[in-house]
């Protein structure tokens, strides 16, 4: 009995010990790459033989749905907080606060720092304080202050630094000795995107872009083989949404149709807020409603609960999103480029791309479409961090792609 006893115990510690959390040296490593606009069918011109090694040897999404809207800062927040906009708080590229008056755009560089945008918590914050070091080699909101909200290490954005520096800079972070190197990294390409944006989804400049993209992660993929941590990192190329070509022809200007309805109106393209002057609400609504076709109009509280876009303060009261393909502008503002991104994110032309590879994921493994939402729970099952508890993204979703 005695002895009985004392393997009981054993066991019960062992049990323990095996589920406690990963020492620094048995936890695996993690690159998050972001290739911005980079449409899920992209991958099938047969133009990425590196992103074609990662679907052959690790996991293959049909696609990777954004969250609504399809732009770039509301989505790569989506990732990396595991919450939809209303929630994280970045809810354009460019808004407006109607309390305080501030605004916030992507360009600028002040308010892209500033925290009190931020209402999620990066996935680098909640590692950081669980005691794993991370690093960004670009991504929206990285480059917060203070410091206790941006991982160990990070670049502040350069549109233009050469893409083979940023590479090497992720290898030089995994060189570093082991206490103080990175588990978790973030790496971010625009080229695809800002191609796509200027000449269209079919041109020669963006399979271009494609080829350099996909080159660079074959270049990341020989350095971290030369450093022998193959068997230890996990790559993840992900894309923030995808894209659409545009027609000149295919825009509608509100402002036309609100006549002398005094309105505020914010973001142009695919989808528009409007803010009608006090006691012109409905005024406002029954001109839109009356005159919509190819375009939907919406009171916040009304916006579609798929969406996930009314509980955010600074969203206006009427919300209007134009079928895709179509185009909201203001009378003399000029459509410029030949696609764009922002429309409803379950149509199939806005969902982005999931690969990954390394010894955490399964091997060979096609899957249908992700959500985006659900890469921060992934990150935190992968790296043994325990995840905030009001996230909307969730575990049971995705795991099944690890092995």
């Amino acid at each position: 009995m005695r002895k009985w006893r004392v393997w009981s115990i054993i066991g019960v510690a062992l049990i323990f010990l095996l589920a406690g959390p990963l020492h620094p040296a048995d936890r695996p490593y993690v690159i998050l790459i972001s290739l911005d606009g980079f449409r899920w069918d992209y991958l099938q011109r047969g133009l990425t033989p590196n992103l074609e090694r990662l679907q052959r040897e690790g996991v293959s999404a049909l696609s990777l749905e954004p969250v609504f809207p399809t732009k770039t800062f509301p989505n790569h927040l989506a990732i990396i907080t595991g919450m939809y906009p209303e929630n994280h708080g970045i809810i354009f590229n460019r808004f407006r606060d109607p309390f305080s008056g501030r605004s916030y755009s992507l360009g600028d560089t002040s308010a892209v720092r500033d925290p009190r945008w931020y209402w999620g918590e990066a996935f680098w914050e909640t590692a950081e304080r669980q005691g794993v070091i991370c690093a960004s080699y670009f991504w929206p909101g990285s480059e917060m202050r203070p410091a206790y909200r941006s991982p160990t290490y990070f670049e502040h954005y350069e549109h233009n630094r050469p893409y083979e520096v940023r590479v090497e800079g992720v290898l030089k972070w995994l060189q570093l000795p082991e206490a103080q190197r990175p588990h978790f990294i973030t790496l971010y390409f625009d080229a695809v995107d800002s191609k796509a944006h200027r000449y269209g989804t079919q041109s020669a400049e963006t399979d271009s872009a494609i080829v350099r993209v996909d080159r660079m992660v074959g270049r990341l993929l020989d350095g971290i083989a030369e450093l022998q941590l193959l068997d230890q990192v996990n790559v993840i190329v992900v894309s923030d949404h995808g894209m659409l070509d545009i027609h000149p022809e295919r825009v509608i200007y509100l402002d036309r149709i609100l006549g002398d309805t005094p309105c505020e109106f914010q973001q142009r393209g695919p989808v528009m807020m409007v803010q009608p002057k006090p006691g012109y609400r409905e005024e406002a609504l029954r001109k839109l409603r009356a005159a919509g076709r190819n375009f939907r109009v919406f009171t916040r509280e009304a916006v579609p609960d798929y969406w996930h876009f009314s509980n955010h303060p600074f969203i206006s009261d009427i919300v209007v999103v134009a079928e895709p393909g179509w185009l909201l502008q203001i009378s003399g503002e000029q459509v410029r480029g030949k696609a764009t991104h922002g429309w409803d994110n379950h149509t199939i032309s806005m969902h982005g791309i999931f690969v990954a590879m390394g010894p955490s994921f399964k091997k060979g493994f096609k899957t249908g479409t992700l959500r985006n939402i659900d890469i921060y729970p992934l990150l935190c099952k992968i790296l043994d961090v325990k995840p905030r508890q009001n996230i909307d993204g969730r575990l049971e979703r995705i795991e099944f792609i690890l092995r």
